[in-house]
């Protein structure tokens, strides 16, 4: 799948548009299921929904709505059965060689994307919006940028809507699109706000090329015009980091209007051309992570010059490969109850007898601890999803993770700063079936 089709549905599921503006692109099958989805009391609801539709639609609408599970898997902590049920793919030049060990070797991606914006105004890391995992190298450089000077965090999930984000200190659901419902997103926000920097929102409701100009304008704006001597973080999707027109076609992508517009070339870094799908042991990014194993993200540099790999440097600076995933061990089967051979609909069926482990990259690097829960918060009302929010934010805060159970016999891990938190459970109907305050010691 190439990332055009991939950005069509992405724009989408992150706006939720009105049936009005979304008639303009598309089908009548794939309007009823964003319609219906759009009015979903919450991602629970919407998820059930789309185990039911699925079927039956055809193999073009299937795709759209897999997105849409994908982004429902993640907002509720499933974040490995996000990237498992969502495999993709894009186009990859095609006349790429991968590298070697023989004349590359492995980094640390924050150590050397640090090193790299030392002298640099503008640095763009994108993501791959149905995996999380993809969220972490932010939520790691913006302590370290933020020490250097880099003073203006933007965000893609942010909206206008939320004047207040900066002086309360969390966001809600209310703060940006449908991708800041994930806790980990909800963390970076959180994270930027605690360390000062200007939050930014510059997104439109717009599509094509009007999207991504709107997006270098808003940019320009509301930093450069007003703050000539700014540096601005900026945590964007896919291909509107790229530097040049290509991956989304004719499109000239936010960072190269951005350029234009302020004269200052921005360090992109991406994330999305190798990505795991948990399906494929030969594809291109199994063999860079077979070939350059390490427990982070991490960047190649080139052993004789220095320099870091980009697989399309025209258009970006670096690729970041980010590790496999903990539980997806086994490609093509689901440890812990996920399994290619028990799909309801194309979605991964649970069985309910199994402890569900959830990937390592969690912790943040020690950072947040393993708290152990279970099926039995649910009090016999399946599904339910356990929210853990922090002790001093209301009930419409983004939580500080989550975690959706399907099975009674279900047992997995949150991973939550050290503090004191509030557990609470809620059915598909969002009622409120237990509550606990917990507290998540130092080590």
């Amino acid at each position: 799948m190439s990332i055009i089709l991939a950005s069509r549905a992405v724009f989408l599921a992150a706006l939720l548009v009105s049936a009005s503006a979304a008639a303009q692109s598309f089908n009548p099958a794939e309007l009823k299921l964003l319609q219906t989805i759009e009015h979903e009391p919450n991602t629970l609801a919407r998820y059930q929904y789309l185990a039911r539709e699925i079927p039956k639609l055809s193999a073009d609408d299937r795709v759209l709505a897999m997105q849409f599970v994908s982004f429902s898997l993640d907002e509720l902590g499933l974040y490995d059965q996000a990237v498992f049920s969502f495999p993709l793919r894009n186009q990859l030049p095609s006349n790429l060689t991968l590298p070697t060990q023989t004349d590359w070797k492995s980094a640390n991606a924050v150590d050397v994307i640090t090193s790299l914006a030392a002298d640099r105004r503008i640095v763009m890391v994108n993501e791959a919006h149905h995996d999380t995992h993809t969220r972490v190298l932010t939520l790691e450089l913006l302590p370290r940028l933020k020490a250097m000077g880099f003073n203006y965090f933007a965000a893609e999930a942010l909206t206008d809507s939320d004047p207040g984000l900066a002086k309360r200190g969390y966001p809600t659901a209310k703060s940006g699109t449908e991708y800041l419902r994930d806790p980990v997103y909800g963390d970076i926000v959180r994270q930027a706000v605690r360390l000062g920097f200007i939050i930014v929102p510059y997104d439109n409701t717009l599509t094509g090329q009007a999207r991504e100009t709107g997006q270098a304008q808003a940019l320009y704006e509301k930093v450069f015009a007003k703050d000539p001597h700014a540096r601005l973080f900026v945590h964007a999707g896919y291909a509107h980091i790229d530097k040049v027109a290509g991956r989304l076609g004719d499109l000239r992508p936010m960072a190269m209007q951005l350029a234009a517009l302020t004269g200052i070339t921005p360090l992109s870094i991406d994330q999305t051309d190798f990505l795991e799908t948990g399906v494929d042991p030969g594809d291109a990014y199994h063999q860079l992570a077979h070939e350059f194993p390490s427990s982070g993200a991490e960047v190649l540099l080139n052993r004789r010059t220095g320099l870091p790999w980009s697989d399309r440097p025209a258009a970006y600076d670096v690729n970041v490969i980010v590790p496999p995933s903990l539980s997806i061990q086994a490609f093509g089967v689901y440890k812990y109850g996920f399994r290619n051979d028990s799909m309801v609909g194309g979605l991964p069926h649970v069985d309910d007898s199994n402890a569900m482990q959830r990937a390592d990259w969690l912790s943040l690097g020690g950072k947040r601890r393993a708290y152990p829960v279970d099926g039995a918060l649910c009090r016999n009302s399946l599904p339910c999803v356990v929210d853990a929010y922090y002790a001093d934010e209301p009930d419409d805060a983004i939580p500080a993770d989550r975690y959706a159970f399907m099975g009674t016999k279900e047992a997995t891990l949150l991973y939550l700063r050290p503090g004191s938190y509030r557990l609470r459970a809620k059915n598909i109907d969002g009622t409120t079936v237990s509550e606990y305050t917990i507290t998540v010691a130092q080590r």
